[in-house]
Order: C-alpha cells, then sequence, then structure tokens
C-alpha cells in the first residue's frame, strides 16, 4: 500500500463560533437606544421589568465573553502557527502514516497488542513531548489566562441566559430581550438557518414592530 497522509479530526479548543465583529442584534440597539421604554439611562439603571434586568446583565456577560472568546482565538492561532496543535504520527505496518491527536485517539487506534507496545511507548513518549511545548508556550503567552476567563464569563452568560425561563416578563422589552439572547446564543452555536432560529427571529421582529406601533399610537394620543 502506497504511503498517505491520514490525520484525525482535529479537536476543537475554542468553546464556540465567535460571529465576525460580534454579534449585536437591531434589537439589541433599540433595547440599548429604549426604542420599547422611552428612556434607555433610567432603564438600564432601575428596570421595571425583571425580564429586562435579567437582559442587561446578560449583555455585560455575554460582551466580556464575546471580547475574551475573540482573544482566546487570537492566541490559539498563534499557537498553532508556532507550536501546532499537540499530535503524533503513526505509521502502521502497511506502511500508512496516521496523525492523532489525543492520548485517547493513540490508544483507540493502536489498540493493546502487544506487538503493539514498543510503538505506543514511543507515541505516547512523542505526544507528551509535543504535549509539554504547547503547555509552556500556552502559559508564556497567557492563553491559559484568557482561556479560564473566557470559561467563566461564558458559564456566567449561560446561568443567565438559563434563569430567562423563571423569569416572567412585563413589557414589550421584556419579552423582546428574553427572545434577543436565546437567539443570538443560538446563532453561535447553530445552523442559524434551521429549526427553532427562522421563527424565533420572526417573533422577534413582530415584537419589535409592535413596540414601534406602540410608541407612534402613544405619541398621537398624546398629540
Amino acid at each position: 500500500m502506497a504511503d498517505s497522509d491520514n490525520t484525525t479530526t482535529l479537536p476543537f479548543v475554542t468553546r464556540r463560533q465567535v460571529l465576525a465583529g460580534g454579534m449585536i442584534t437591531s434589537t439589541a440597539l433599540m433595547l440599548e437606544k429604549g426604542t420599547f421604554t422611552g428612556n434607555a439611562a433610567a432603564t438600564k439603571m432601575s428596570p421595571s421589568d425583571p425580564a429586562l434586568a435579567l437582559w442587561w446583565e446578560w449583555q455585560t456577560a455575554h460582551r466580556l465573553s464575546e471580547r475574551l472568546c475573540r482573544r482566546q482565538q487570537r492566541l490559539e492561532t498563534k499557537l498553532i502557527e508556532s507550536i501546532g496543535f499537540p499530535c503524533v504520527t503513526v505509521r502502521v505496518s502497511e506502511g500508512e502514516d496516521v496523525t492523532v491527536h489525543s492520548i485517547e485517539a493513540l490508544n483507540e487506534f493502536l489498540g493493546t497488542r502487544p506487538d503493539m507496545a514498543a510503538l505506543r511507548e514511543a507515541a505516547e513518549a512523542h505526544f507528551a513531548a509535543h504535549q509539554a511545548r504547547w503547555d509552556a508556550a500556552a502559559e508564556e503567552i497567557g492563553y491559559n489566562t484568557v482561556f479560564r476567563a473566557e470559561r467563566e464569563a461564558g458559564d456566567w452568560a449561560q446561568d443567565l441566559l438559563e434563569a430567562f425561563s423563571t423569569i416572567a416578563a412585563t413589557t414589550l422589552a421584556g419579552v423582546a430581550g428574553k427572545l434577543d439572547a436565546v437567539l443570538r446564543e443560538g446563532e453561535a452555536w447553530e445552523e442559524c438557518s434551521e429549526f427553532p432560529w427562522p421563527q424565533i427571529r420572526s417573533a422577534l421582529n413582530d415584537l419589535v414592530r409592535f413596540g414601534k406601533l406602540e410608541k407612534v399610537f402613544n405619541g398621537e394620543r398624546r398629540s
């Protein structure tokens, strides 16, 4: 068999995909500008709707997580370019080269056969040396610190997102805030063209339109 380069699936080190430039929806901008409430500053300081208050806190956590994730990805790219993901390439008896990116994958590939013991031991040592270079470089450039901070910020945002299910909104702004948070989180993880994201986006657009109409109607009623 001719030599070939087969590579196992490269692991994703980053927490999630971050949309280029961050994800600030038109609804988020409207909530920040107070389109639904009439006074953004007062609403941010003392929102009457508990769901809206939760949205403001989630917005802070989400933005922090996004910033840290982008920084982490930049550092990760630097590590990949200078060190490369920890891996080891093993040549099997048929002459085929296979690259694995974890000890687990290595053990799964080589198995526990006695005749593979020497090859397995050498491959594990090679992988450990590569991992040590990655770890040392990651510590030196601050990758590990940023990675931990991003995880903490992401967990904070996730806890707040889950809290939306237990908080009742009392205004259109609060309902819009709930949908905005769910949609923005979903768009970072999922295929945005599939259920339920188009439906959630449509409902959110309806709320934005109602909010605008309500503002216009109230203005005309007061005139």
